[in-house]
């Protein structure tokens, strides 16, 4: 392998504060000047280009020294900059420049940052660098370097250190790098294969726990796979019983919802039949009315209304029993007032017999005339004592209030009064059915309405 050195240029380094570029021309090239004109600095910035890693022999203490270190009229620079150019390197540069016939090796070295190499303005390993230039029979440490005292040491040199010359000459030294490197890897393969061991090693006796965690790992998914299926299966179960009862509670609010609008109808049939009661109540009380002024013209069913009374009064002091005894007096004053309508019949009667009379006998119509007049004094006197009556009656509603512990007993009685009630206006349809006359249904709806009031006072 030939190459040739074609250009050298050196900025910042030691000395070499501007740029400086150095043709290398075919021939003998040479570089004459004074002393500490920075001849050396040449060849050594040459030898640092090729890789040379030791700054000692360099002439510096550090590698930050070879970088020009300013003077009192110029500053320092922070950056030092070898680049060589060499053509006819085809097939000797490392990839990716395999094939590039000419070559520009650039090492650059930054104050307090380190050096790096580049070929070609990409950044390459100084250990590429060192080979390509071993293997053109050069480097920074080649014996075609030929410094100062070198000749000596060449003469003095011990077999092994000629043995190194005879190398370069061979153009060899790049193999012998190459070897070197090469045992170095096998060095490190070998150190890595002793660790493989011992991690196979390692592993081997971390294989049978793992097997056994497998098999328990195998066992733990067949065990979730069954449990997956049986929370799906139950999921689905629960999902079913779910779905039934949303379809029964639908069911029951569609049955709901039925009977929600038969009661709607039967309370609008309701709230009908309630306005036509209330409006057919005025005629009602009118007609009660009525038969409350025919009830006045009864002497008779006034007697027994106001005995009804007292009685109803006694029983109202009497707590319970009296209570039970006003229920009693209350179908006692019913038989009296069916006996007040047979009496009444009998003086309508009587009446009629006077009229007859009257038209033959004037004497009879006067009489009949007193009589009457007596049976309105009566009838009077027995106004006087329904009034006493029902202020009785209002004394024994008051007491009848202090009763209500004992409701439970009355609500039964109340019972009672109703179907007794009920048989009542049963026998009152009957008994209107038989009244001859207009005035005595009207006195019997008057006891009808006593009676309802009087079972009203019960019931508080």
């Amino acid at each position: 392998m030939t190459a040739r050195f074609v250009r050298l240029r050196i900025a910042g380094f030691k000395s070499f504060a501007d740029p400086v570029v150095v043709d290398i021309l075919p021939g003998l090239t040479g570089i004459v000047g004074p002393n500490g004109c920075g001849k050396s600095n040449v060849v050594e910035a040459l030898r640092w280009a090729m890789g040379e890693s030791s700054a000692r022999s360099l002439r510096g203490g550090e590698m930050d020294d070879l970088i020009f270190a300013g003077t009192a009229a110029r500053p320092a620079r922070s950056l030092a900059e070898v680049s060589l150019t060499l053509e006819g390197a085809a097939g000797i540069a490392p990839a990716p420049h395999h094939e590039q016939d000419e070559l520009e090796i650039t090492r650059r070295a930054e104050r307090g940052a380190g050096s790096d190499y580049r070929i070609n303005g990409k950044t390459q390993r100084a250990r590429d660098v060192q080979t390509l230039f071993a293997d053109l029979a050069s480097g920074a440490r080649s014996s075609a370097m030929v410094s100062q005292g070198r000749i000596s040491a060449l003469v003095n040199a011990r077999p092994d250190e000629r043995r190194s010359v005879l190398e370069e000459a061979a153009g060899i030294t790049g193999l012998h790098a190459r070897r070197h490197e090469a045992e170095l890897k096998l060095r490190a393969t070998e150190t890595n294969l002793g660790r493989a061991e011992d991690l196979r090693v390692q592993l081997e006796g971390q294989l049978e726990g793992l097997l056994d965690q497998s098999k328990e790992a195998s066992r733990y998914r067949e065990l979730s796979a069954g449990l997956r299926d049986a929370e799906v299966s139950l999921l689905a179960l629960l999902h079913a019983r779910a779905r039934q009862a949303v379809e029964r509670a639908g069911e029951a609010a569609g049955r709901a919802r039925v009977a929600l609008k038969q009661a709607e109808n039967a309370a609008e049939q309701g709230v009908v039949a309630e306005f036509e009661a209330n409006k057919a109540l005025p005629a009602l009380r009118e007609a009660a009315d009525r038969h409350r002024t025919q009830l006045e013209r009864h002497r008779v069913a006034a007697e027994t209304v106001a005995q009804d009374e007292a009685r109803a009064t006694q029983a109202a002091r009497e707590s319970q029993d009296r209570l039970a005894q006003l229920e009693s007096d209350l179908a006692a004053a019913q038989a009296r007032h069916d006996d007040a309508r047979d009496r009444l019949s009998q003086l309508q009667e009587e009446q009629r017999e006077v009229t007859e009379r009257l038209a033959v006998l004037p004497d009879a119509r006067h009489e009949a005339q007193q009589a009457r007049d007596t049976a309105a004094s009566a009838l009077e006197r027995e106004t006087v004592a329904l009034d006493q009556l029902r202020a009785r009656t209002a004394s024994a509603r008051s007491e009848i209030a202090a009763l209500q512990a004992k409701r439970d007993e009355t609500r039964a009685r109340r019972a009672r009064l109703a179907q007794q009630l009920e048989r009542l206006e049963h026998e009152t349809g009957a008994l209107r059915a038989d009244l001859p006359s207009e005035e005595t249904v009207g006195a019997l709806e008057g006891a009808l309405v006593d009676a309802q009031a009087a079972l009203d006072a019960g019931r508080v």
